[in-house]
């Protein structure tokens, strides 16, 4: 049995774990190899890709720097929290604001100093990220379109450090970017329906706040059109193998999920939404296994 103070630490530990969100670190870590080895870097061996120290560092920073922004995100958001997420907001209380400040400044410094081995260039990257973020943070996300639209930037800003290591510019790369960009801005706009009530509490200029729950469901199907763009050309002009079937899905979820946008009007719905996106996208992230079933296996020779 644990005690006490053993179990209060394991609290903290989760706490600290739910401010950072774990899981979306270690997704995104796995989606930046994943791209490397499957659609960045397809010619090289296996081993070469998996095992560079060099994007070793560059996936290892980018894992800290995203969970300094967490922690950020968190420290600004504490008083919106208790009204949109009071259960979650209540365990991430459990680790102090002065704590989550200094681990905020530690992980942001790791993050630079571990980029310093790969290049000055990376340093310059990654100090840019970890002010895009903080700005985000402080100011920008209360404004309403610009606030939606730089999240998604900084969202998928970890493959663009990837993506120019390896310095591939195919357009097949472009128009998974754009799609996936796409995906993340629709769930940046659903968390604006979903948050009303504590957004509103906080001063926060959203589209749904100045322009109504109607203008924004007319911009998130709007979106959910565009979407459909990148999934066909991506089924239709572009080799990603079996892959195909992941998009040919999404093209029917997204005209179903425009239909259950318009007969939402609970924070449920919203929510729900919201979750189903995020399952498409990392369901997206084991997909890019389908790009070619064999290739693992051929390249590890």
């Amino acid at each position: 049995m644990f005690s006490r103070k053993n179990r209060l630490l394991l609290l903290k530990l989760l706490s600290l774990f739910s401010v950072v969100r774990g899981y979306n670190v270690l997704m995104i870590a796995l989606a930046q190899y994943l791209a490397a080895v499957y659609i960045l870097a397809p010619e090289l061996p296996l081993r070469k890709v998996v095992f560079d120290f060099n994007l070793f560092i560059i996936v290892f920073s980018s894992a800290l720097v995203i969970a300094s922004g967490y922690i950020i995100n968190n420290f600004y958001d504490a008083e919106k929290d208790l009204i949109n997420k009071p259960r979650k907001s209540m365990l991430d209380r459990l680790v102090s604001q002065q704590f989550k400040l200094i681990t905020y400044f530690v992980l942001n410094f790791l993050a630079t100093f571990a980029a310093s081995y790969v290049s000055f260039k990376a340093v310059l990257f990654f100090s840019a990220y970890v002010f895009g973020i903080w700005f985000y943070s402080h100011k920008l996300k209360k404004i309403a379109f610009i606030g939606n639209f730089v999240s998604a930037t900084l969202a998928i800003t970890p493959f663009f450090a990837v993506f120019v290591y390896y310095k591939n510019f195919d357009t097949v790369i472009f128009v998974h970017a754009i799609f996936l960009f796409l995906l993340i801005l629709i769930r940046e706009m659903l968390k604006d329906l979903e948050n009303i009530a504590g957004d509103m509490a906080q001063n926060y200029k959203t589209i749904p706040i100045l322009y109504g729950q109607r203008f924004s469901k007319i911009c998130i199907s709007l979106l959910f059109l565009f979407t459909l763009i990148p999934a066909f050309l991506l089924t239709e002009y572009f080799d990603v193998g079996y892959m195909h079937f992941y998009f040919l899905v999404c093209i029917g979820l997204l005209v179903l999920l425009v239909v259950m946008l318009w007969r939402a009007n609970t924070k449920l719905h919203y929510v729900g939404l919201h979750n189903i996106i995020k399952f498409i996208i990392i369901v997206g992230v084991f997909s890019i296994l389908l790009i070619d079933i064999d290739l693992v296996l051929n390249r590890i020779l």
